[in-house]
């Protein structure tokens, strides 16, 4: 089973836009999601600041700024 992971913080625009895509494609598939808020952790701020939104697919990274749903429905194929 898969499960998508979106990086993000409160205030970002292009996390609003990510979050439509994941929750979407995530829903239609039954893939388990969760939202993190880098801000949460220092590591994550540090490691993932500039690149918000990030998504992890399987607790990899996957995509960063924005979200193909292509290449997310092809990840989780």
């Amino acid at each position: 089973m898969h499960s998508i992971t979106l990086l993000g913080r409160p205030g970002c625009h292009l996390c609003d836009d990510a979050r439509e895509v994941i929750a979407r494609v995530a829903g239609e598939l039954g893939v388990p999601w969760e939202e993190v808020d880098i801000d949460s952790s220092a590591e994550l701020r540090e490691k993932y600041g500039e690149m918000i939104p990030v998504t992890l697919v399987d607790g990899t990274q996957h995509d960063f700024w924005r979200v193909s749903e292509d290449r997310l429905r092809a990840a989780l194929a």
